[in-house]
């Protein structure tokens, strides 16, 4: 008999060009008339927001307010600062339309103007939210965080200098909109940090302590599909089916990994993010590498299986796991050359002298426990060093 497990991915997906036009319906078979829209700035600059708000004057749908100018790593006081505004307006849901920080951000919005709390930090922990939120549809513009499909809300705590993790199968999104119009015109080094920060979300899903066979099936399709599609996109940037499938590779990753769960990459993304300031998807391209091969021993199995995947067939090679971490060492140095995508520490400015911090926080952090290698300070150390 298999061991127990459970797998939660309840979220609605509209996906394909003109998805962005259905939002409507789905807000009134949601019940809602009155949402706050949450958007990343190149969405306003492109007008794309236009498109959303053309469609919901269509269906007669009043608009809250637009709130645009929120940070790439938000934090406590703007999650509570927009959940003023969204009691003002009277406001009965939330579109988020942007990157992850953007749908993190909603998250933490949702969790305070459900609940009736006047700070998100009421509600840190797992599992502490106790009834279901307010509406949420989400259309994320990059392919990347996943966030659309995740039990998991990541907010900066700038006065602990930490990033506190939100998490509970409650701030699930009720719609996840993948629209190729939103991607379309994506930088190419974002394109391609996102991508791989949603690949690190896929192998990590598959190679985590907590994976199960519903989880891996997600994990396998999302990493067939980035792989590809980072491959592609580098010589046809503006082609809508590989933007789509990169989406659909990163809401994937996100519907696996929020049910196994992340690992070492994630642990120390997480402390160099808040210690240093670097994005969330350049410490995981970065971070990466150094941290499978200290989980080699125990992964050996999964990274074989993964370069199958990768590579399409079942290899009859011998060391397969060594073989998928030069496979994707290949894909990070072609975006590193094509998208100008960074692969060391050193070259977004972390110093040495933050290590010791990284390290004390990395270790306390709750990706560490589902890894399947113990996560200690010298083993942090030593990715630290290798990953300068």
């Amino acid at each position: 008999m298999g061991k127990y497990f459970e797998f939660f991915s309840p979220v609605k997906l509209l996906s394909g060009e003109g998805a962005l036009e259905n939002i409507p319906y789905e807000l009134k078979i949601l019940g809602a008339s009155k949402p706050l829209i949450l958007a990343a700035e190149p969405i306003i600059a492109n007008k794309t927001i236009d498109v959303l708000l053309k469609s919901l004057e269509d269906y007669k749908i009043d608009v809250g307010d637009v709130i645009y100018d929120i940070p790439i790593d938000s934090s406590i006081e703007v999650v509570n600062t927009i959940s003023k505004i969204y009691r003002i307006e009277g406001c009965d849901s939330i579109i988020a339309i942007g990157g992850g920080s953007i749908i993190d951000t909603a998250k933490g919005v949702n969790i305070i103007v459900s609940l009736g709390g006047e700070s998100l930090l009421e509600y840190q922990g797992v599992d502490s939210i106790d009834k279901n939120l307010k509406p949420l549809i989400v259309a994320p513009s990059t392919s990347g965080t996943g966030s659309e499909a995740t039990a998991v809300s990541v907010i900066a705590n700038k006065k602990k200098n930490i990033k506190m993790e939100f998490i509970s199968y409650k701030v699930v999104p009720n719609v996840a909109v993948l629209d190729p119009r939103l991607t379309i015109s994506l930088p190419m080094k974002l394109t391609a940090s996102t991508g791989i920060d949603a690949l690190v979300h896929a192998i990590e899903a598959y190679s985590c302590l907590q994976k199960n066979i519903i989880s891996d099936i997600y994990a396998k399709e999302a990493i067939k599909l980035l792989v590809k599609n980072l491959n592609n996109v580098i010589v046809r940037p503006k082609d809508k089916d590989i933007r789509l499938n990169l989406l659909l590779g990163s809401f994937l990753a996100g519907a696996a990994f929020s049910n196994s769960m992340v690992g070492i990459v994630h642990a120390i993304g997480h402390s160099v993010g808040a210690v240093c300031g670097i994005s969330h998807s350049d410490a995981m391209t970065i971070l990466l590498l150094p941290c499978m091969k200290k989980n080699i021993d125990l992964c050996s199995l999964e990274y074989g299986e993964i370069l199958d995947i990768i590579k399409g067939e079942k290899l009859m090679i011998d060391n397969k796991s060594e073989k998928c971490i030069e496979e994707l060492k290949s894909l990070l140095d072609m975006l590193h050359d094509k998208a100008r995508i960074p692969l060391t520490l050193r070259e977004v400015g972390v110093k040495k002298e933050d290590f010791k911090e990284i390290a004390r926080i990395s270790i306390n952090d709750g990706a560490a426990i589902l890894n399947p290698l113990n996560v200690s300070e010298q083993v942090v150390f030593d990715i630290l060093e290798e990953a300068y």
